[in-house]
């Protein structure tokens, strides 16, 4: 099973354009398939008053409204062609989630983004999911802070307002997530109730989630990352630094490739190890040319050649075809 894996900038790129094209040259090299970012213009998203939420003043030290933050963090749209061209050079999947229409506009209409990833904030924003799912492109939606009904009503907007295919990727919003509420188990309830490609979008510290969730069957796996988590910034410090985000993209590619196709047979190899380490029937002691053969006169021993040991049942009770010595193996033609 190949897991498309999305390397969340986010805003770590402090609102710095080398910044963000250094976090590009850091998620190609860690092999992911996408580097995602975040596209708003902030007097379209909120007011001058909105407070930051908890996790943000304790993460930059700072107590600042969430516009003066989010202002400060912000890419120009020039950054964003910028970045998407910088893409294209280093061979890796540009993604931007868009926080308001504006923005949506600027990444379907200008950069023709193959695809929409929504944030868990928009799940109960039903006239803005009408709005992403006009423009008809596959839909990557997360699912933080959300009921499955709620999921349900954001699904079923987006299918029926024009979105061709709705993936879906259970999260915490959190940042950083504690282990006991990340409730991975809710991925297959996700998978159960809507029978659509899903996923998982991390915020714990670490790579052993997003591994879980893939041996769990995610297909899509989203994780942060920082050039360095002591930067300053709301998300740095429950991001992977570039070489953890590499060592979970290895990891993550094993899961894959040890999932399989589920059918229960031995592969290449085994059929070699078998010859030698499964069983054959073979002679106890010496056995005379019509003796019956019997438990007490055969044994099952690994030898490489014989009968195997499954038709034991069927060797036990026939006569002996030829005389055999110890550890002869049997024949019955």
């Amino acid at each position: 099973m190949s897991v498309y894996i999305i390397a969340e900038a986010g805003v770590n790129h402090n609102g710095r354009l080398d910044l963000a094209l250094k976090l590009c040259d850091a998620a190609k090299e860690a092999g992911v398939d996408a580097v995602k970012f975040q596209t708003w213009k902030t007097e379209n998203i909120v007011t001058a008053s909105a407070r930051q939420a908890a996790y943000q003043t304790e993460n930059t030290g700072v107590e600042e409204s969430q516009y003066d933050m989010l202002k400060r963090l912000e890419l120009s749209y020039a950054s964003f062609e910028e970045i998407q061209k910088y893409c294209k050079k280093i061979g890796i999947d540009f993604l931007s989630t868009p926080d308001e229409e504006e923005s949506l506009a600027f990444l379907m209409n200008k950069l023709d983004l193959p695809l929409v990833k929504i944030g868990s904030g928009e799940v109960t924003n039903i006239p803005y999911l009408r709005t992403i799912a006009s423009y008809h492109k596959p839909i990557i939606l997360s699912t933080g802070m959300s009921t499955l009904s709620q999921v349900a009503m954001a699904y079923e907007t987006l299918l029926k307002a024009g979105a061709p295919k709705v993936s879906l990727l259970h999260c915490t919003t959190n940042y950083p997530c504690p282990y006991d509420e990340v409730n991975l188990k809710a991925m297959q309830t996700l998978k159960d109730a809507f029978k659509c490609q899903i996923g998982y979008s991390d915020h714990t510290m670490g790579t052993e989630i997003p591994v879980a969730a893939a041996a769990m069957g995610a297909e899509i796996i989203e994780k942060h990352f920082t050039l360095d988590r002591n930067m300053e910034g709301p998300d740095h410090k429950a991001s992977l630094e570039p070489a953890e985000l590499k060592l979970m993209v290895q990891q993550i590619r094993n899961i894959g490739a040890a999932l399989g196709d589920g059918i229960k047979r031995p592969n290449k190899s085994e059929s070699e190890n078998a010859k030698v380490v499964q069983k054959s029937i073979l002679a106890r002691r010496t056995i005379k040319k019509g003796e019956e053969l019997t438990e007490d006169n055969l044994v099952a021993k690994r030898a490489g050649s014989g009968i195997s040991s499954v038709y034991w049942d069927v060797v036990v009770g026939t006569k002996a075809l030829q005389d055999y010595d110890i550890d002869e193996p049997i024949v019955l033609s």
